[in-house]
């Protein structure tokens, strides 16, 4: 039997504070962010960008690893609603791609979302108390709003997920959080070398890859940056690894 739409809300709370308990996997966690995203909030694509020590944000995790969606993404480092959204704090939702104020703002990133099919995107701030660590990013292809109550629901995931970040630290230990979000800014670095070599290895896309290598870290129980730090040691044999 399909799950309900409230039954699936449960499901992506408890999922998240589950990782409260102990060790957990950044990246893991914010994919499955991303992805809960997409299928909660009627949006095509997700992703989760945190600041690194420069005040720059970073992607960190997509719904969807295809090289020119990861591209539109990235490019909010310099410009793009996320930028505004961890400025300021604040939401910014229903922005219209092809509105002459975004493309005259964001030329860049507009154009680039708009040749792959986007045409809506949203910015959920990650937030905890005052501080802003990232930023949730949502992409429609058709155009219309989201509705208020999905833009709540988008706000509490973002919400849970920072929580779980930043462990319920004080702001007197900022500087600790963001060593901690840099290590992860790190780990995504080395995700995305390991991707690429072996989706030329086994002439497959990245998207098939990261499935592989989560699917191979949770059986093995180890985290995905391990994995991949293991594999660029050659300590692991990738032929080993179901794909």
């Amino acid at each position: 039997m399909a799950m309900t739409r409230e039954q699936h809300v449960t499901e992506v709370f408890v999922e998240v504070a589950d990782s409260l308990t102990g060790e957990f996997d950044v990246i893991e966690l914010l994919h499955r962010l991303s992805v809960h995203s997409v299928e909660l909030l009627n949006v095509s694509a997700a992703g989760v960008l945190l600041a690194d020590a420069h005040d720059e944000l970073q992607l960190i995790a997509a719904s969807d690893e295809h090289t020119r969606i990861l591209e539109v993404f990235a490019l909010q480092h310099s410009q793009g609603p996320c930028v505004e959204c961890y400025t300021t704090g604040r939401q910014r939702t229903n922005i219209n791609l092809r509105s002459p104020q975004a493309t005259e703002t964001w030329p860049l990133f507009t154009a680039s979302a708009r040749r792959i099919g986007f045409e809506v995107t949203h910015a959920i701030p990650l937030r905890l108390h005052h501080r802003v660590i990232g930023a949730l990013n949502l992409f429609q292809t058709q155009t219309g709003s989201i509705s208020p109550e999905d833009v709540i629901l988008a706000q509490a995931m973002a919400d849970i997920a920072t929580i779980t970040i930043v462990r319920q630290r004080t702001l007197e230990q900022s500087q600790l959080e963001r060593v901690q979000l840099q290590q992860a800014l790190n780990s995504r670095v080395v995700l995305e070398q390991v991707k690429g070599v072996l989706a030329e290895r086994w002439q497959c896309s990245v998207d098939e890859v990261f499935t592989a290598l989560r699917s191979y870290a949770r059986a093995q129980r180890l985290l995905l940056v391990e994995l991949g730090r293991q594999i660029i040691a050659g300590e692991i044999d990738t032929d080993h690894i179901p794909h």
